[in-house]
């Protein structure tokens, strides 16, 4: 991999908290909408199941204009790229803000979503590159620690802001501190990767180990999202209102630690026992859910639980990633950004069909189900091509 790099390493630091920060950012929008769901479908007027499918759009258009975007981004330097996303993004928050109609707040969700697709695939890619072999899991793991610390704070900070001032006011928030991370762009060390056009990124997919990486990446964000979009349903008998603000900071916390361990035992054990523990841990979660959820203290629990394992996944598959596709990193990265979307998209759909059919007491077996698929597949796939456990 040749990279050319502007600035001095010293800054990669520096580099690496300014990205966690746009992280944090986009997750706050993919995240808090779950906490707020009751009250954009009323305020749109649609059901919930409807209005759960404002988190599939967003996941949808990020899955496919990610590739894309990458394919015709290739020759710029990655701060122009994550420039160009933090201004798309922004316009996207100041459309659901403005949207008086669920068709209006969705488009301005996929505005959104074309922003966070060009803005955090490169956040990860830089973040690699920037970091040597042996450091690389903590490199990765700083900045998809915004996405946790979102959880923390971002998300139940929305949710209460939310019910005090309305949804509405949370998205021109988001969209200021997208503005704020727009303008921290231009200093970060200017990278350069390999060009690599659509048709090559395609054949990437095409090698057999990554596309089964994915696979796992697909279903484990799929089993989350299941459950997770529905959470304010899931937990309706025994939480509701601000409560709802206080299951998101136990699955904040949750991912913090499952993220923070995930990239220190990634570097030291090897990226498949952590996918492994991460895998079998949210397949015990999701199936003991029903239980779990019938007292508030079992809701806490789960809430955390979730996110521990969670939180452990990503760190991994990542870095399973540079090791597989040396010569094309911001190809794998970018499709392992379309493949947790995807997932996400895949989750969001499947929890609104099985909540709308079955009933809210299936969406956590079915949730276990998935995650259950991603660890055959992940098991599959080391005793085909075997790495460090």
């Amino acid at each position: 991999m040749t990279i050319r790099r502007s600035s001095n390493d010293r800054l990669a630091l520096g580099a690496l908290l300014v990205l966690a920060v746009g992280t944090f950012t986009v997750g706050t929008d993919g995240f808090v909408l779950n906490g707020l769901l009751p009250t954009i479908a009323a305020d749109l007027r649609v059901s919930e199941a409807v209005a759960g499918q404002l988190t599939t759009v967003f996941a949808v258009t990020y899955a496919v204009s990610s590739p894309i975007i990458a394919a015709f981004t290739g020759r710029l330097d990655r701060r122009w790229v994550l420039g160009a996303g933090m201004v798309l993004f922004t316009i996207g928050m100041a459309g659901q803000a403005l949207g008086e109609s669920f068709a209006v707040v969705a488009v301005a969700r996929v505005l959104a979503a074309l922003g966070a697709a060009a803005f955090q695939s490169n956040a990860y890619v830089l973040a690699g590159a920037l970091a040597s072999d042996e450091r690389r899991g903590r490199a990765l793991a700083t900045v998809s620690a915004g996405m946790s610390v979102s959880m923390v704070l971002g998300v139940p900070i929305g949710v209460l802001a939310g019910n005090w001032f309305g949804w509405r006011a949370v998205m021109w928030g988001i969209g200021a501190v997208a503005l704020i991370v727009m303008l921290l762009v231009p200093p970060l060390p200017g990278v350069r990767m390999p060009t690599v056009s659509l048709r090559d990124r395609l054949a990437v997919v095409a090698r057999p180990p990554i596309a089964r990486v994915l696979g796992v990446s697909v279903l484990g964000t799929a089993a989350g999202f299941a459950a997770f979009v529905y959470l304010p349903v899931l937990v309706a008998p025994v939480a509701a209102g601000a409560m709802i603000s206080w299951l998101l900071v136990g699955f904040g916390i949750g991912q913090i630690a499952g993220n923070a361990f995930a990239g220190r035992a990634t570097d030291s054990l090897g990226p498949a026992r952590v996918r492994s523990i991460s895998l079998i841990g949210t397949v015990v979660t999701f199936a003991l859910l029903d239980v779990a959820v019938l007292i508030l203290p079992g809701a806490l629990i789960l809430a955390l639980a979730s996110g521990v394992f969670g939180g452990m996944l990503m760190v991994p598959q990542q870095h399973r990633l540079f090791s597989l596709a040396p010569d094309a990193p911001t190809v794998a990265m970018g499709l392992n950004g379309s493949a947790i979307y995807g997932g996400g998209a895949l989750g969001a759909a499947l929890g609104g069909v099985v909540l709308s059919s079955a009933g809210v007491g299936w969406v956590g077996p079915v949730a276990a189900f998935v995650a259950l698929l991603g660890f055959a597949l992940s098991v599959s796939s080391r005793k085909k091509v075997p790495e460090p456990v």
